[in-house]
């Protein structure tokens, strides 16, 4: 969203928060839910420019019919026995998800706050049940490799296993699911309203999608017997098995890594460093298309040092050609008293992990800035042009440097 004062935040959700004269701001089309009243959804379409291969969203958007959604909620059509998970003596579980393998007794959530044991028997209780959902441009999420210029169908239920100090999402993922609306949403029904807005996409998105992978799997099958692919952006905290089976369905994924040190991690994240990493490598072995984003907060993760070892480690484990965003920082949620990153800190990092020899390195939330832009890691020739979410040129050409020749790695056409 770009912000009155010329900020940006990435993948903020609109959701029946937003004052009806408040206008739709980056021309993204967005689903405004208002269970509250018992509405359905309203759809705002953007109209979709394409010229040379390139597609631009339109500034203003225009209304399109309500979705025909049940008038009554009943929360037992979000239920769905979960599929990571070990049943153990007295009706307690193990859930087999996240690196946590919370032990959940009869009657009770695991941290996450979405999956529930009922008798012995794990269930999550989000699936079909969106919370948020907009149609972003891929940028937005942000992909810049991966069929630049196209709109993504982008949504979220509610939960999180971690608890970022920064986040921005917090009123969706640090909820329960009963605590927040939420629109009926089945997979067939999702994939049919990707293909009727022209999304080549679905991305799973706002909240973190691990928790709710069930829904995802099974929106994935529906949209790719649709022809619609499937694009994630997560925190990267799953197990293996998980990883493999849920994360297998998507055809791109971006991770959020949110430091290079496991006291960040345990302090701002509540999480772990190792599992995430343990994720990216393991994305790289299955041959997904990933990029990674990493938000620089100042004082807390913005060392030389630190962003020194990042880059070593991501050429050293991940190759050179792995796209590696430094976004930056705007105080939120917990953590309100740090000011927003400084320009010349991107610029910094940026020139640290190109130093380490890492091809695509670019800086995120500055609208404008050059680091925007993909340029051939060979020649050093523009390659593709970005203002704020929407690509001005395109010049790749099957997959290479139109001057040069070079093999520049990504998706770039349909």
């Amino acid at each position: 969203m770009l912000h009155k004062n010329g900020s940006r935040t990435i993948d903020r959700p609109v959701f029946d928060r937003v004052a009806p004269e408040d206008p739709i701001e980056d021309g993204a089309c967005e689903i405004l839910s208002s269970a509250l009243s018992r509405r359905s959804f309203l759809m705002c379409a953007a109209s979709a420019g394409v010229a040379g291969g390139i597609a631009s969203v339109a500034q203003h958007a225009a209304a399109a019919p309500v979705l025909d959604t049940p008038s009554a909620q009943e929360d037992e059509r979000f239920v769905f026995e979960a599929r990571f998970y070990e049943k153990l003596a007295n009706k307690k579980i193990k859930c087999k998800l996240c690196p946590r393998e919370c032990a959940v007794g009869d009657r009770e959530r695991g941290y996450c706050g979405v999956r529930e044991n009922r008798g012995g028997t794990y269930y999550t209780l989000v699936h079909s049940r969106v919370c948020a959902a907009h149609i972003d441009p891929v940028e937005k999420k942000p992909l810049f490799h991966y069929l630049p210029g196209s709109l993504a169908f982008s949504m979220a239920t509610a939960g999180c296993n971690v608890n970022c100090k920064f986040c921005q999402n917090w009123d969706i993922s640090q909820a329960r699911p009963e605590q927040i609306p939420a629109q009926y949403l089945p997979p067939k029904r999702v994939a049919e309203l990707a293909a009727q807005w022209h999304c080549p996409t679905i991305a799973y998105t706002y909240s973190e999608p691990v928790v709710f992978s069930e829904f995802l799997m099974d929106v994935a099958d529906a949209g790719h017997e649709a022809g619609i692919r499937s694009i994630v952006v997560s925190n990267g905290y799953i197990q293996e098995k998980a990883l493999r089976e849920a994360y297998g369905k998507m055809d791109a994924v971006k991770i959020d890594l949110k430091a290079f040190s496991e006291s960040y991690y345990q302090k701002v994240v509540t999480g772990q460093l190792k599992p995430v990493l343990d994720t990216l490598v393991t994305l790289r072995k299955m041959g997904k298309w990933f990029e990674i984003v990493y938000l620089v907060v100042p004082t807390l993760n913005d060392s030389e040092s630190e962003i020194g070892s990042l880059a070593h480690w991501v050429k050293e484990n991940l190759g050179t050609d792995v796209p590696l965003h430094f976004t930056q920082f705007h105080p939120d949620y917990l953590l309100k008293n740090l000011p927003i990153t400084p320009v010349p800190t991107l610029e910094r990092c940026r020139e640290i992990a190109r130093a380490e020899g890492l091809h695509f390195v670019y800086i995120g939330n500055v609208p404008g800035h050059p680091a925007e832009n993909t340029y051939c890691p060979k020649c050093q020739r523009l390659l593709v042009e970005r203002v704020g979410f929407e690509i001005s040129q395109l010049l790749i050409r099957k997959d290479a440097c139109p001057f040069c020749k070079q093999p520049i790695p990504g998706v770039w056409h349909a």
